[in-house]
């Protein structure tokens, strides 16, 4: 069969991995399909020094890829939510499959893009959008589908598990971290998307409308980071058997479906609380299999640039297959996606960690449990210590599940106390059950 030719858009970090596995394991790639992918054009920018374009088409313009009548599949690899959808739009317009790397894209704009796809008959690949190298996707949407998935858990960006890592292993604080994260390249000079979890927002988004068969619902997903954690939250938490990670969560509930990403207490002997440093993890609960962890690099040229050319294989092999049989995009069928509603934080149910500063006075410990107990919540755990030269002591708290609402009453009525300096700190606790 003659060649497919593929078209890469942005020559960056994933475009440049994208493009040398494409060359390098170009045999092995024709043995898998059937047939060879030729790289047609490259538009970017710029050159990059790690790719030999030696013979290759480039242009700077990169809506000549998408106009070019002899390619059959655009690699999207440019990033941000304004470009990448006109540039992907006209690439569907004009019959082209698509593949991208780009979770902003796919979790703000997949309804629409997936509804211009199907009008047009083609394929909108998108594997390495999250996770990099895991192929969660494919799993979810294809491994797992003879399950009802009932939740899934995941640590899914790697700055954010580096910085956690780090602090639970070491000792540090948030800003060393940081700083360190930055200068090895894992943080942006504006760390805000990692740290403060936008970017898991984006991939948990994109998980849990593959998981629950649900339009794709970004602005639902509430978000918090880990800017806030200190040292001596960890250290705590560690007294206790805990780690604390960040992680996106969707859960199926019988009200709905929770969508959240935030700083979470998980026992250390969960799978999850011993993924470090950059890697990322999944955890899905299928009512038939069970539980499941898939592991593995979750950013990178080579990592993401496999998943991107895992898509470009996929996409290649049903190019002759009739539309209407191939794989939706959301693991369910189009007209079948579900309208269930997603819950709001305040209507979420799980255990707390409460870590504040109090006055060393007889009293106070009364005061505060009289306010848990009468929102309702009961105590797991206590831990008081005594710190030298200060009149103020820490004091921590780890409660049963309580929906958010009573926990937020609460708290408020604690800050309210004039025993009680400062705000409360409040991390959730997730059982993973």
């Amino acid at each position: 069969m003659k060649p497919v030719k593929v078209g890469i858009c942005g020559l960056g970090t994933v475009g440049s991995g994208t493009f040398n596995i494409l060359r390098d394991n170009s045999n092995e790639i024709t043995r898998r399909v059937g047939r060879s992918i030729m790289i047609e054009q490259i538009g970017a920018r710029r050159d990059n020094p790690s790719c030999d374009t030696t013979g290759i088409n480039i242009t700077r313009d990169i809506f000549d890829v998408v106009n070019n009548p002899e390619i059959d599949i655009v690699i999207e690899l440019i990033g941000g939510t304004s470009i990448a959808k006109d540039l992907v739009m006209q690439a569907l317009e004009n019959g082209k499959h698509v593949v991208t790397a780009n979770k902003a894209l796919i979790a703000e704009c997949g309804n629409e893009i997936f509804a211009k796809a199907q009008e047009k008959g083609v394929i909108v690949a998108f594997e390495a959008a999250v996770a990099g190298g895991i192929p969660i996707i494919k799993s979810l949407r294809e491994g797992l589908s003879a399950n009802r998935i009932d939740w899934l858990a995941g640590i899914i960006n790697g700055t954010g598990n580096f910085i956690m890592s780090e602090m639970s292993q070491k000792g540090r604080t948030f800003d060393d971290v940081l700083a360190e994260a930055q200068a090895l390249g894992y943080a942006e000079a504006d760390p805000t998307f990692d740290v403060e979890g936008i970017d898991a927002a984006h991939k948990l988004t994109i998980l849990a409308s593959i998981a629950f068969g649900i339009p794709l619902q970004f602005e639902k997903t509430y978000t918090e980071g880990i800017s806030r954690i200190t040292a001596e939250d960890v250290a705590f938490a560690d007294q206790l058997g805990y780690v604390i990670k960040h992680l996106g969560i969707a859960r199926r509930t019988t009200e709905g479906v929770e969508l959240r990403v935030h700083p979470a207490l998980i026992s250390s002997k969960q799978l999850l609380a011993n993924v470090n440093g950059v890697m990322n993890a999944v955890m899905v609960k299928g009512d038939a299999v069970g539980p499941t962890l898939t592991y593995g690099a979750g950013a990178g040229a080579l990592p993401t640039g496999s998943s991107v050319v895992a898509d470009v294989i996929d996409v290649a092999r049903t190019l002759t297959a009739d539309p209407t049989n191939r794989v939706p995009h959301l693991a369910f069928q189009a007209d079948s996606l579900s309208n269930i509603d997603v819950l709001p934080v305040e209507e979420v149910e799980c255990g707390f960690f409460l870590n504040m500063s109090i006055q060393d006075k007889a009293g106070v410990l009364a005061n505060i449990t009289q306010i848990l107990s009468k929102n309702g919540i009961s105590i797991e755990s206590l831990i008081q210590r005594e710190r030298e030269g200060s009149e103020l002591v820490p004091l921590v708290v780890m409660t049963h599940d309580v929906k958010e609402k009573a926990m937020n009453e609460a708290i408020s009525a604690i800050e309210a106390l004039p025993e009680v300096s400062g705000p409360v700190q409040r991390i959730r606790v997730e059982s993973l059950l």
